[in-house]
């Protein structure tokens, strides 16, 4: 579904990402994982058009794609659940999901019926400013967001932050539902090791801004993975 191959990433004069090549297939969990500083961050920034990326190439579906603006790559299918959520505090919970009928054509501008069978407290709470929630239910709401976008790529950053544990296990069991649909790439940058290795099929781990190991949950001892993720 997704590829990249050389991805290099800069800002100003520092260089960031040195030459990641990643895949992210339909219907499975891609985790990118590391200590803070890594650059797990910025290779969402790159993937999602927020931050140019310096040098190498993105694949969506096949096809290549230029270094285009953020709108860009949400036209082309990626949607994004950004570090600290980034809700609109002044809008209404419903208000907040309309949002994403940018990118719908009109006929498709509804809120779908599995958003509030995944997400209950957001019907309950549709009417409430979005600054109003706590960090959980600000959350559950950005994903939402992101998935009326009907994106192929789901990119979520650090989606545990913050988070009590009722919350993290009902995120858990959403990417699972969206993952099992089939339809979907989900890259899943997380510091939760145990909630990042009982979604993930595919592990990348970062050092200093390069690829430092990756393989599948098959081919990777979960002990080998803990340690070369915190070292």
């Amino acid at each position: 579904m997704l590829q990249t191959k050389g991805l290099t990433l800069h800002y100003g004069g520092s260089q960031i990402l040195y030459g990641i090549d990643m895949q992210a297939q339909a219907g499975q969990v891609t985790c990118v994982m590391g200590t803070n500083g890594v650059g797990k961050t910025s290779l969402l920034k790159a993937l999602a058009g927020t931050h140019p990326r310096s040098g190498g190439t993105i694949t969506l579906a096949g096809e290549d794609v230029p270094r285009v603006p953020p709108q860009g790559m949400a036209r082309r299918g990626l949607a994004v659940v950004p570090q600290g959520r980034m809700i609109f505090p002044l809008l209404t919970v419903t208000e907040n999901m309309q949002t994403a009928f940018a990118l719908l054509p009109r006929s498709a501008h509804r809120i779908p019926d599995e958003i509030y069978d995944l997400f209950p407290v957001l019907k309950d709470m549709g009417h409430r400013r979005g600054g109003d929630l706590s960090g959980g239910q600000q959350q559950q709401l950005a994903i939402a967001r992101a998935m009326i976008m009907k994106p192929r790529v789901l990119l979520l950053d650090e989606p545990t932050e913050g988070i009590q544990p009722n919350i993290i296990q009902q995120i858990g069991r959403v990417i699972e539902y969206l993952k099992g649909k089939g339809d979907m790439a989900i890259i899943l940058v997380e510091q939760y090791f145990d909630f990042a290795y009982g979604l993930a099929d595919q592990f990348y781990v970062l050092k200093r801004g390069a690829v430092a190991l990756q393989g599948s949950k098959a081919d990777l001892s979960k002990e080998t993975l803990r340690q070369t993720v915190s070292v």
